[in-house]
């Protein structure tokens, strides 16, 4: 076993016990119907509506991808499902990560994503890849900062309309983004220290939160550029969905505008900023 395997696992493994939790891989028929409930009661009012399906799910283990889930005791309160990406057991992309209620406020997801480096790592890949919203502020700094991932793209209403509980009928834009299981920023992540996002005092900003609790642009010039979220989307979904549709709107509009212009994530801050950093000229990425 290599040394960054054996790192991963022990990372993995550390996280699983702060979390109360016990994480494995899953196949059987009864757990991974479990595991579809509880994916299904975090996305859908139905939770007896199957989200993925069993037979999915049981296709997708039975195939050698990534379909594991976090139990307390004998009870399932997490779960994860990946799969290869071409060429084959280079990149696993991560498709679906839930914790339920039971597991909430206790890095349940936390442990989840570093068994899934682990895992990955064992099989030879990498890198994973994800999607995630990039108007969830919780979900951006989760991703960029607890875990150091890096946005690649922004994608327009990648999957369209979904009509779940948490996206509404929003569109469903999404930020990709890559996580190099081997890079220093991930290993000191995994070790629990998190990626700091430098915010300098001369950054400008793109846009704000306005005073109505929508958007507010600025200014899109500088070498470092700031451009917010609101501090909870989802609750605006439900109770101001006019301001969560100019939100996403706005975001995207500028996210796509700054890469387009060559600017570059550097991260996200606790106070919900995306930070990016223009490349330096003839250095454009």
């Amino acid at each position: 076993m290599s040394r960054a395997i054996a790192s991963a696992l022990e990372a993995a493994e550390s996280a699983a016990r702060a979390a109360g939790v016990v994480i494995r891989p899953v196949s059987g028929l009864a757990e991974l119907e479990s595991l579809d409930r509880l994916l299904a009661g975090i996305w859908q009012e139905d939770p007896d509506s199957p989200l993925l399906t069993t037979e999915l799910l049981r296709a997708l283990a039975k195939s050698g991808n990534y379909v594991a889930g976090a139990y307390d005791g004998a009870t399932p309160v997490g779960a994860a499902v990946a799969f290869f990406s071409a060429p084959a057991n280079r990149e696993l992309h991560s498709h679906i990560a839930g914790v339920g209620r039971a597991g909430a406020g206790r890095g349940v997801g936390f442990a989840l994503k570093l068994h899934q480096r682990a895992w990955a790592l064992q099989q030879g890949a990498t890198v994973i890849s994800w999607t995630f919203d990039p108007l969830v502020a919780r979900n951006a700094y989760f991703n960029l900062a607890k875990l150091a991932a890096v946005p690649a793209a922004y994608l327009p209403n990648f999957y369209g309309a979904m009509h779940d509980r948490i996206n509404g009928d929003d569109d469903s834009d999404r930020l990709l983004v890559y996580w190099d299981l081997l890079a220093p920023a991930v290993v000191a992540a995994g070790a629990g220290r998190r990626h700091r996002c430098a915010r300098p005092e001369t950054a400008t900003v793109a846009l704000r939160r306005g005073a109505d609790g929508g958007p507010q642009p600025g200014s899109p010039q500088g070498r470092t550029v700031l451009v917010a979220v609101p501090e909870d989307v989802e609750a605006l979904r439900r109770e101001a969905s006019g301001v969560a549709r100019r939100w996403r709107v706005a975001v995207r509009d500028t996210l796509t505008t700054l890469l387009g212009d060559g600017l570059r994530f550097t991260g996200f801050d606790r106070d919900g900023w995306y930070v990016l950093t223009r490349a330096a000229e003839g250095r454009r990425p």
